[in-house]
């Protein structure tokens, strides 16, 4: 039962509000349908509207989002054109208008398909809590229990290469459809030989995970078919999909290899 809603008008106010068990408010996209739809106990919502945390500044080769800026705001920006692909494979228009980057980050699988890329793009965070301000690689983040009252505020990565960054999501439908298997990668190569990788997965874990037995595969192999088939097959250490209402276990073990090579190769 929601109660109330403070609006502070910085992300210190915010944390202050945060340590009586107050519950944070991004777009309320995914935390508003469970208080509708769901019995809940007393509940006071922090909203980050007015908090000042929306905002995209590249410089140089470095990019920082506030964590409430919104995904429209994302795809609208040209600058993160390589971001678009995965903006527009989440929810609909309208969701996306209100949907922020930090609360992304917190969305359950297999839902959080920008979280996965931005897995793949060594993100870090900028993290405020009552102890100060601290940095955080996302890895790190989202391996750690959620704490209640820690704020999300920034997050940073150094922009892709040309054609560096791969990103494929498979859904039972082609638009706002939750993920059978999302895949992201930031692949290096010299000639067509990979020399760094990384790759990320959603929907085909508890939670978004690194794909390391895929990366270590394919670094220092040719990037093709044969070479994938074979880190698909490593790769499928780094996989624990469960069953849901969108698919089941079994069925995304049986398409990760397939999905794997349309993310990197696209064919």
């Amino acid at each position: 039962m929601l109660t109330d809603v403070h609006l502070p008008q910085t992300a210190e106010a915010a944390v202050e509000l945060l340590q009586d068990g107050r519950v944070l408010l991004g777009g309320g996209t995914s935390l508003m349908a469970r208080l509708n739809d769901y019995p809940s106990a007393p509940t006071e919502l922090v909203s980050l509207r007015r908090a000042g945390l929306a905002g995209i500044q590249p410089s140089g080769s470095t990019v920082t989002i506030g964590a409430a800026t919104t995904l429209s705001a994302l795809l609208n920006d040209q600058r993160l054109s390589y971001l678009a692909k995965v903006v527009r494979s989440i929810a609909s228009p309208p969701v996306r208008s209100l949907a922020t980057v930090g609360g992304n980050l917190f969305v359950p699988q297999p839902h959080g398909d920008l979280t996965v890329a931005l897995l793949a793009l060594d993100a870090e965070l900028d993290l405020l809590n009552p102890d100060g301000p601290s940095v955080q690689s996302l890895g790190d983040f989202l391996d750690a229990p959620v704490r209640r009252d820690q704020l999300v505020v920034r997050v940073r990565f150094s922009k892709p290469g040309p054609s560096a960054f791969r990103f494929l999501k498979a859904g039972r439908r082609r638009l706002n459809s939750a993920a059978i298997a999302t895949i992201a990668a930031k692949v290096q190569l010299e000639g067509q030989r990979v020399v760094d990788i990384r790759v990320a997965l959603g929907g085909l874990a508890a939670g978004v995970v690194r794909a390391r037995h895929v990366e270590a595969a394919l670094v220092g192999k040719p990037l093709d078919a044969a070479s994938l088939a074979v880190a698909a097959d490593e790769g499928l250490a780094d996989i624990s999909p469960r069953d849901d209402a969108y698919a089941s276990a079994w069925y995304r073990t049986r398409v990760f290899p397939v999905h794997l090579r349309r993310a990197l190769l696209g064919r």
